[in-house]
């Protein structure tokens, strides 16, 4: 199991939760988000995991950027997984692959209806994973609303798909054993307020995996 902590701003909690056991860690590229990194500051977050020996993924999230603004944010920081969350049509997807043909993209789809799990299949074949958001009119992710997993229980993807909105870690135990993504993506759902993790929920969530035997057996014990 996959596992992602986005929006995570300050580097000693990204230590401790790649110790935990996160496989990719996500940085918000989106300056109106009150989870925003700097491209300066991301810059310094990977290097300090890169001196702690981890290897996972790092994840910037962008919406509705231009690909040379997502080119020069890549550059800048060493960044190895691109998460496209806005409304970035599949002909950019496209493009953005050809133009980092060794960095992983993630789609992530806002799910309000039938029709939108339908156009998340569209983008499967330039990107390397799905990922499934809830919808909200006003925020594009972080927003605590869960998706409606009965809904899901029939999507079959032809790549990865990582399963998010309103993930936490009393409620994943029920949403795993309902659906079986590749990888799942919380956010709100272990912070203290935007862009402050709490280590406590994070442990919770892994310990809550372990139980399902989903975690990684490697994880340093907290």
């Amino acid at each position: 199991m996959q596992v992602k902590i986005c929006g995570i701003t300050q580097v000693d909690q990204a230590l401790a939760i790649a110790h935990l056991g996160a496989t990719d860690l996500g940085f918000i590229c989106v300056a109106q988000s009150p989870r925003y990194v700097a491209p300066v500051a991301i810059a310094a977050l990977l290097k300090a995991l890169a001196a702690d020996g981890w290897m996972g993924g790092t994840v910037g999230v962008f919406a509705n950027a231009e690909a040379e603004t997502i080119l020069e944010v890549v550059h800048q920081t060493g960044l190895n997984t691109v998460q496209l969350h806005g409304a970035e049509s599949l002909e950019f997807c496209q493009a953005l692959r050809q133009a980092l043909p060794q960095h992983r993209i993630i789609k992530a789809i806002r799910v309000r209806t039938p029709a939108d799990l339908d156009q998340a299949l569209a983008y499967a074949d330039p990107v390397d994973a799905l990922l499934l958001d809830a919808y909200h009119p006003d925020q594009l992710g972080g927003t605590g609303l869960t998706l409606d997993w009965q809904a899901l229980g029939t999507f079959v993807a032809p790549c990865p798909w990582f399963l998010a909105g309103g993930l936490r870690p009393d409620n994943i135990q029920q949403a795993l054993r309902s659906l079986h993504p590749y990888g799942i993506d919380l956010s709100s759902g272990v912070e203290t307020c935007p862009g402050v993790k709490n280590l406590a929920l994070v442990k919770q969530l892994f310990d809550q995996l372990h139980r399902l035997g989903m975690a990684d057996s490697r994880a340093t014990p907290a």
